[in-house]
C-alpha cells in the first residue's frame, strides 16, 4: 500500500487539522495495458471521523474485482470546533485531479467515486458542484475533477427534514447561513451534468433516513441522469461492503483515523482550539484508555441481499 498526501506544504490550512494532511492510500495492480476502472473510496463517519470499516476492506473488495483503487482520508472535525464548509469538497476534487494527473497509467477507464454515509455526501457534493471547485496548482487546474460515475452507499443527501444532524453540524455549524444549507442539500442541486449514480440503502437504516436516497434518486430521474437505486428491506446503518472480511471485523489498517487521534491528543493535552467544555469531556470519555468491549458481531446470513450490492454495482457500471 502506497500513501501520498494530496496537498503540498502551504496549500492546506484547515485550522483544526493538528498536523494532519488529507491523503490517499493506493491499492494498484501492476501497470500494464489493461484498461481498468479506477475507484476512489470515501468512507463515512458523520464528518467527525473517517472510519476504517468503510476504507481498506472496500478497496480490497473492488481491487479483487479488477479495479485500481485508492482510499481518501479527507478533512473531518470530531471536536465540532471549526465548521468544515467546503474543505471536504476541496479535498475530494484535489484527490480526483491528483490521481488523474499522477496515476494516469492506472486510470485508463471510468473514474468512479464510491462513498459511504457522510463520505457519500462528500462524493455527491462533488457530483453536483464539481464546476465550482478550482485548483490553485497550475499543473492540476486544467484536470477535470468530475467523476464518470458515483456509487453512494446509505448516503447523507439532504440538509432538510431528513438530514443527519451531526453531519450538518460538523459541516456547516449549528446556525449556518441558509444558502449553505441549500448548497449542501444535494437533491436540490442535481443537473443533467451530474454523473450517473448507483445508490443503495436499507429501509430500516437507523441513522440516516432512507428518504435521503429516495430524494436523490427522484432528482436524478427528473434531470434525466442515468441511475440505479436499491432499497433493501432490512439492515442497519454502516453495512459497508458487507463481505466476509467485514463481518469478521477484518477492516485492515486504521490509517484513516490519523486526524481524529491527533485531535483527541490535543484535547487531552489542552492544546485544542474552540472546543466547548461539554464536547471536550465527551471526547475524553469516548477515547478513554479502557475501551468498551466490541459489540456482538452481526450474522452475515441475515444480510445476503445487501451483500449483493457490489455485484449489482459492477453490472450497472458495465452499462454506462
Amino acid at each position: 500500500m502506497l500513501t501520498e498526501n494530496i496537498w503540498k506544504d502551504g496549500e492546506y490550512t484547515y485550522e483544526a487539522a493538528y498536523g494532519f494532511v488529507p491523503n490517499l492510500a493506493f491499492y494498484l495492480h501492476e501497470e500494464d495495458d489493461s484498461a481498468r476502472p479506477f475507484m476512489l473510496v470515501v468512507p463515512g463517519g458523520g464528518y467527525c471521523m473517517v472510519v476504517p470499516p468503510e476504507a481498506e476492506v472496500v478497496a480490497k473488495e473492488f481491487y479483487a474485482r479488477g479495479m485500481n483503487c485508492a482510499v481518501l482520508t479527507y478533512t473531518t472535525d470530531i471536536t465540532f470546533s471549526v465548521p468544515l464548509k467546503k474543505q471536504p469538497l476541496k479535498d475530494i476534487a484535489r484527490a480526483v485531479r491528483y490521481i488523474r494527473a499522477n496515476k494516469s497509467g492506472y486510470c485508463k477507464d471510468k473514474f468512479i467515486v464510491c462513498g459511504f454515509s457522510a463520505g457519500a455526501h462528500v462524493c455527491g457534493t462533488l457530483g453536483v458542484h464539481y464546476e465550482d471547485v478550482t485548483d490553485t496548482d497550475p499543473e492540476l487546474s486544467s484536470v477535470s475533477c468530475r467523476p464518470d460515475a458515483m456509487i453512494l452507499c446509505y448516503p447523507v443527501i439532504t440538509s432538510g427534514e431528513y438530514t443527519h444532524d451531526f453531519s450538518m453540524q460538523a459541516l456547516i455549524g449549528k446556525d449556518g447561513p441558509s444558502e449553505e444549507y441549500e448548497y449542501f442539500s444535494l437533491e436540490k442541486n442535481v443537473t443533467d451534468n451530474t454523473p450517473p449514480t448507483f445508490l443503495w440503502q436499507t429501509v430500516t437504516d437507523d441513522l440516516v433516513p432512507v428518504e435521503n436516497s429516495e430524494m436523490f434518486a427522484s432528482a436524478l430521474r427528473a434531470a434525466d441522469v442515468p441511475y440505479a437505486y436499491y432499497a433493501f428491506p432490512h439492515g442497519f446503518h454502516g453495512l459497508s461492503v458487507c463481505n466476509e472480511a467485514w463481518f469478521r471485523g477484518d477492516f485492515g489498517e486504521p490509517y484513516t483515523m490519523d486526524q481524529v487521534m491527533r485531535a483527541v491528543a490535543a484535547v487531552k493535552e489542552g492544546r485544542s482550539i474552540n472546543v466547548s467544555d461539554a464536547r471536550r469531556q465527551e471526547i475524553i470519555e469516548q477515547f478513554a484508555e479502557e475501551p468498551a468491549p466490541p459489540p456482538e458481531a452481526p450474522d452475515i446470513n441475515d444480510y445476503k441481499d445487501v451483500a449483493m450490492w457490489p455485484d449489482l454495482a459492477m453490472a450497472w457500471l458495465d452499462r454506462i
